[in-house]
């Protein structure tokens, strides 16, 4: 991994995070504690895409830790729900445990329910600029219905239909549940300053398809340690991945061809987005 990938990624999820802690420093309630607990750890790549994308269209980094900080809370509080006892009932996440574990399952789903707030409040602040409704709008259908939560849902349902999803309906089920997510992170910076987002945009969509392949591939031989949550649980929940459907070299290669196509889609922006491509290579190379 590039060293100033290394340090970008760092410093985005150092920045977020203090932002959210100070946010929430104000509130004595326990629920406030539970969203800071939520918020703290993780590779922070999402608000590394925001600020990345906004560095790239002359956007200024203290209006773009807004948005930055924002999907990462967002982000957080789908980790929050999803973990719950209803959803995936896990019991670690980012080596800790769990909201609903560590507080109880009341207190998680206000932390997310908060999170999603917090979010939406971060990206309408009137420091994001002028197009912080554009960036609300876009978030909204990014997490929603259309994007993750219809994702999740398609998820859910998987598990218990009569026959596996195909690669095609995998495909659709994981842009929506990872790759919404990733691609409004990507294409932020160009809504931020009125700009065309669209290769922002190409450049997410491969890139979010790798995560999910990648996290596929992780299930099956990651390092529980190292993942700081439990794996090989979709093999025994009998669900269908990419690694189920193609095998695990086929896997690794479609992967790899994203990330060239990635890393294609950021031609217009030439050597102003290496650390963009280093954070392409990063996701299948890593080990959590």
């Amino acid at each position: 991994m590039a060293e100033a990938f290394r340090a970008a990624l760092a410093r985005a999820a150092e920045d977020s995070q203090a932002l959210l802690r100070e946010r929430l420093a104000a509130h004595d309630l326990p629920v406030a504690r539970a969203m800071e607990h939520a918020v703290t750890g993780g590779k922070g790549l999402r608000g590394f895409l925001v600020l990345e994308g906004a560095a790239l269209h002359g956007v200024d980094r203290a209006a773009a830790l807004r948005p930055a900080a924002g999907i990462e809370a967002l982000h957080a509080y789908s980790l929050v729900h999803d973990d719950l006892p209803a959803m995936d009932d896990d019991e670690l996440r980012r080596g800790r445990p769990t909201v609903h574990v560590a507080w109880d399952e009341a207190t998680a789903i206000l932390a997310g329910d908060a999170l999603q707030s917090l979010a939406f409040e971060l990206c309408a602040d009137p420091g994001v600029g002028p197009h912080r409704a554009d960036l609300c709008l876009s978030l909204a259908r990014a997490s929603g219905i259309a994007g993750m939560v219809g994702g999740q849902a398609r998820d859910i349902m998987a598990e218990s239909a009569a026959e596996p999803l195909d690669l095609e309906r995998i495909t659709e089920l994981q842009q929506g549940k990872t790759g919404a997510l990733i691609r409004w992170s990507a294409e932020a910076g160009p809504v931020m300053a009125g700009a065309d987002p669209s290769a922002m945009g190409r450049y997410a969509t491969a890139l979010g398809l790798a995560f999910q392949i990648a996290d596929d591939i992780l299930d099956v031989e990651g390092d529980a340690a190292k993942m700081g949550k439990a794996v090989r649980k979709d093999a025994g929940a009998g669900k269908a991945t990419f690694v189920s459907l193609l095998g695990l070299d086929a896997a690794r290669a479609r992967a790899a061809e994203l990330v060239e196509a990635a890393c294609d889609a950021l031609a217009p922006y030439g050597e102003g987005a290496a650390t963009l491509r280093d954070a392409a290579r990063f996701v299948i190379a890593r080990e959590s």
